[in-house]
């Protein structure tokens, strides 16, 4: 049976919600689906705010064929068969590759994805819920435009969930607006799931019906912030066995491992830091591994920094330092800088003493005049 997000699923950009500085009039999406204007893009944003819809809009207004893939369980194969598809061979209608979580590719996937991009043999669309400056190889994202989706409005998803045609009371729909957090596609699920399962759709049925796996762990859920925040707390206090637990369970339901893997590299600076510097090298290395090898086998990658992460000796005088220094900056602006600290760049900057007196190592306190003395980093390495 077709799920009921498919089933009502917009057709056009007259049916579509939200994203209006992508879709509305004159904006850049509107003009290139009304222009037919064949290029690739990649589309950045939140679960459920309609990246799959525009692709299949945008793809349909070029008559185009739209084949769709997931970069979870896609590869190099599967892209290779598009290619070699014979049906549309020395036809004028052009190939659209949807790669969902494209940032789940590794650069190897990328990287053979690339040259097909750049001689317009397939046109890419990715869609992404992570930053694409971060996950996508540059130089297939110079050769993609990037449009950035918003999280749906409250309006949005009032707008949507009345087109399920389901109905319920004030009360079950701000609810399940709440919940669903700006994501279409879980109202969606959610509304399905509990009007199958009981006659009424009321808040309490609502949440009896909250028990899949995947909404338990939906990437912006509790459930999520929950297991990171335990991995992290784990290693902090030098618990590989927990750590390692809170891993497998988080590889387990889906995980992003390059989210991990930067967690880790975060943590190696945050929690360890001074106390063995090299553990942010080691961090590093973990998530390069993690970007070229991809799932499975990644996990094992993660499981060694992890375990090496929660040997390693604790000290937070670093970060601590740059959170004091950091408050500073927020109560006192951008105080003025000494003049023996700045740039004599030009003749009139030297007559305004610009330079004057610096010394190399001089003991002298550097900071502007309002903090002299100050001390943020209290344990000196």
């Amino acid at each position: 049976m077709e799920p009921l997000a498919s089933k009502i699923r917009p057709k056009s950009l007259k049916e579509f919600v939200g994203q209006e500085h992508l879709v509305g009039e004159e904006k850049p999406l509107n003009i290139a689906i009304k222009q037919k204007h064949l290029f690739s893009f990649i589309l950045w944003g939140p679960p459920g705010s309609g990246k799959t819809t525009l692709a299949k809009i945008y793809a349909k207004s070029l008559n185009a064929k739209l084949y769709e893939l997931s970069a979870v369980s896609a590869g190099k194969a599967d892209i290779k068969k598009i290619l070699n598809e014979d049906s549309l061979a020395g036809s004028a209608i052009p190939k659209v590759l949807f790669l969902d979580e494209i940032h789940r590719f590794n650069k190897s996937q990328q990287d053979f994805l690339l040259p097909y991009v750049e001689r317009g043999e397939l046109t890419l669309i990715g869609a992404t819920t992570e930053n694409p400056s971060f996950e996508i190889i540059p130089p297939l994202l110079s050769r993609c435009r990037v449009f950035v989706l918003n999280e749906l409005s409250e309006d949005n998803m009032k707008a949507i969930i009345k087109r399920t045609g389901l109905k319920m009371d004030k009360k079950a729909e701000d609810w399940l607006i709440n919940m669903a957090n700006g994501d279409a596609r879980q109202a969606i699920t959610m509304l399905e799931n509990t009007s199958e399962l009981y006659k009424e759709i009321t808040v309490e049925n609502l949440k009896n019906a909250l028990q899949s796996k995947f909404l338990r762990y939906d990437k912006k859920g509790e459930e999520h912030y929950n297991t990171i925040s335990a991995f992290i707390k784990s290693m902090r206090a030098s618990q590989p066995d927990a750590a390692l637990y809170y891993l497998a369970r988080m590889i387990d339901s889906g995980e992003d491992p390059k989210f991990i893997a930067r967690r880790m590299v975060i943590f190696a600076s945050e929690d360890i830091g001074l106390a063995q510097p090299t553990a942010l090298v080691v961090a590093n290395d973990v998530f390069r591994a993690v970007e070229i090898i991809g799932l499975p086998e990644c996990g094992i990658n993660l499981a060694a920094g992890v375990v090496y992460l929660c040997q390693c000796k604790k000290d937070r005088s670093a970060y601590e330092a740059y959170m004091k220094a950091m408050e500073d900056v927020k109560k006192y602006g951008n105080l003025s800088i000494p003049l023996h600290l700045r740039n004599p760049e030009t003749k009139l900057m030297k007559e305004l003493n610009y330079g004057k007196g610096y010394e190399k190592y001089s003991k002298e306190s550097f900071l502007p005049a309002q903090l002299k003395g100050k001390k943020y980093l209290k344990k000196l390495c």
